[in-house]
């Protein structure tokens, strides 16, 4: 049983590295939301393309009238926090009573 332990707690480490790799890319998309960079450079692409499958849908559901401000990568921001808090710390737990 020692052997499922090391892997849910392995599986626990990559999600939260994982989540913290994402929330460091919202970060960057919504800095780079305030100054206009080249469309056509690389790595504003790879921003654009791995945040806008997820902050569109949040953008469909938040409500307009916020006089243009974006607030999805706020609730992206948030939602990556819970999954850190709930997800992974729940895994961990999870992990420790199999070792």
């Amino acid at each position: 049983m020692f052997a499922i332990g090391y892997f849910l707690s392995a599986l626990a480490t990559i999600l939260n590295y994982a989540l913290v790799f994402y929330m460091w890319v919202v970060i960057a998309r919504a800095v780079l939301s305030w100054v206009n960079p080249d469309p056509f450079n690389p790595i504003v692409r790879f921003i654009h393309n791995v945040t806008e499958p997820v902050l569109h849908p949040v953008r469909r559901w938040l409500p307009f009238g916020f006089s243009g401000i974006d607030f999805s990568p706020i609730v992206v921001l948030l939602a990556i926090i819970f999954l850190q808090t709930f997800l992974v710390n729940t895994l961990r737990t999870l992990a420790a009573r199999f070792l």
